[in-house]
């Protein structure tokens, strides 16, 4: 991209206002973003970094992520890259398992790994990073570009972590070829052209922004903590720079979407919204419509491990809908089965394994961008990765979630495998179940849970005493009368707030909330 396009400008990084109240960005084109790469790979080298090598990153979004994870990429080392919003414990845990022997931090991990010596023993060489968003390191004497690394596509390119939202956080191993793949899904998808501007409302999304040819525009918004974002900020960014795409998750869209309904806005130069990490409310999808007077809201689905698997938009949504959550078709290249729930490993892929047409089971998928293990967890990848004997290397994943295929190829995702509630009646899933009461105008989101083998729901809510609790289960009964696979839900639950995912502030930790039930108040309609 830095010789396609040399002086469009490939990253700005917000610094401040202007007189007039504008954002003062600072702005560094393709030739200077790969000019920065290549003093990133001197300095790399200079403390020993070498190909293969991992290399723990604790670095702030914008220009010291982009360019030292590239640079990580160019001299042949794997970037591992842990959200630090995941708890410290967790944290700790990822890093300890990864075994990294370098890092590259900002100042406050470098005195954590000073403080907290065992999870940081594979630690040999250090690489301070300023803890500014926009600090540039000084051009190598000599300032020849460095060569790039050869890479063959089965190498391991970079670690990502999931997000543990139903489990402890898992490192995701990522080969070239996987990462090369995904950039031509993308792409392709959502017709992405070079001189598109980006504003990467998830950090790591920035990362596909040069290999796309985008300009990516950092967020004024803390990635530890997406849900206290400032719409006002994100939505003066839109109107500033002209941004034609962003990534972000239903939390944070819906505060957006709240913020331009508010003040009469809208956001004219977007031409698409990619809106991922739980499924997008039927509220937002109807705002979307107002606010992106010349765009569309999307939803991509997948996983850490497998993304893109498909996707949708908002011309295809009924938001009337009470079968789970329509996720689109599968993007081109990507296979989607549906096969018999089972919380066993499946070694190989039986020919005869899918449910008949129509049935719920559980999510599988292969292609191009699907990865194949995680990092020294040879039980999970068990659990996890199925082999296909009619294709000989192939792997299937397992999303962990519940879903079936319409007649005409549309993927509907039912919710997590582990989340699914079973009674004595029958198996309930939670989007399908929440679907119905998300209509109330008191429910803020819902949570269908087990408690003692019984089915119940959490509303997040503020009750006002006694008689308002029975006001409102004697509506929310009403509402799971209508439907037959709510018909037998007659406990509830009330709190005013849910627990949360890190990374998108936006998936229900549902299994916490099953807990907390356990020693809580319940109210019953009897």
């Amino acid at each position: 991209m830095a010789a396609a396009q040399p002086g469009t400008v490939a990253l700005k990084v917000p610094r401040g206002r202007t007189s007039s109240g504008e954002i003062d960005y600072l702005s560094l084109s393709f030739a200077g973003l790969l000019a920065e790469t290549d003093a990133w790979c001197a300095r790399l080298a200079a403390k020993g970094v070498r190909r293969g090598d991992r290399a723990l990153l604790m670095v702030r979004p914008g220009l010291p992520l982009i360019a030292s994870a590239f640079a990580l990429f160019k001299i042949g080392a794997v970037p591992v890259i842990v959200d630090p919003g995941m708890g410290l414990r967790n944290f700790l845990s990822c890093v300890a398992h990864s075994r990294p022997r370098a890092l590259v931090g900002i100042p406050l991990a470098q005195i954590l790994s000073r403080l907290c010596r065992r999870p940081f023993r594979s630690i040999e060489t250090r690489i301070p990073v300023s803890g500014s968003h926009t600090a540039r390191i000084r051009k190598a004497p000599g300032g020849d570009a460095a060569d790039a690394a050869s890479a063959a596509s089965g190498d391991l390119a970079a670690i990502l972590f999931t997000s543990g939202s139903t489990g402890a956080p898992k490192g995701v191993c990522y080969e070239h070829g996987m990462f090369e793949a995904q950039v031509g899904l993308i792409r392709s998808t959502y017709g992405i052209e070079p001189g598109e501007v980006d504003l990467p409302l998830l950090p790591i999304f920035a990362l596909f922004n040069p290999a796309l040819g985008m300009t990516s525009v950092i967020p004024e918004i803390d990635p530890r903590h997406p849900a206290l974002a400032d719409p006002a900020k994100i939505v003066q960014a839109i109107r500033q720079e002209n941004i034609t795409n962003s990534f972000g998750s239903p939390t944070v869209w819906r505060k957006v979407a709240k913020y331009c309904r508010a003040n009469d806005l809208t956001l004219p130069s977007l031409r698409r919204v990619l809106c991922a990490g739980a499924p997008v409310p039927a509220d937002l999808w109807e705002a979307s419509r107002s606010i992106l007077p010349n765009g569309k809201l999307h939803s991509p689905y997948g996983a850490t491990e497998a993304l893109p698997v498909s996707s949708v938009s908002v011309d295809e949504m009924d938001a009337a809908a009470t079968r789970g959550a329509c996720v689109g078709k599968p993007v081109v290249g990507v296979e989607v089965k549906i096969i018999p729930i089972s919380d066993q490993p499946i070694p190989i892929l039986d020919p005869g394994m899918e449910v008949p047409g129509g049935a719920v089971g559980e999510i599988i998928v292969r292609g191009p961008m699907v990865t194949r293990e995680y990092d020294g967890l040879p039980d999970a990848t068990a659990g996890a990765k199925i082999a296909d004997p009619s294709s000989p290397g192939s792997v299937w994943h397992r999303m962990g979630d519940c879903g079936t295929l319409d007649d005409s190829g549309r993927l509907w995702f039912f919710g997590r495998k582990v989340e699914r509630v079973v009674t004595k009646g029958g198996t309930m899933f939670t989007e399908p179940c929440e679907q119905v009461f998300r209509v109330h105008p008191r429910a803020r989101r819902c949570a269908l849970i087990g408690v003692r083998s019984e089915p119940a729901l959490v509303v997040e809510t503020r009750i006002r005493g006694s008689a308002d609790a029975r006001k409102l289960v004697a509506e929310l009964r009403a509402l799971a009368l209508q439907h037959p696979h709510t018909s037998k839900l007659m406990t509830f639950y009330f709190r005013p707030d849910f627990p949360v995912d890190v990374r998108h502030n936006a998936k229900i930790h549902r299994l916490a909330l099953a807990s907390w039930a356990r020693s809580s108040l319940a109210y019953s309609s009897d």
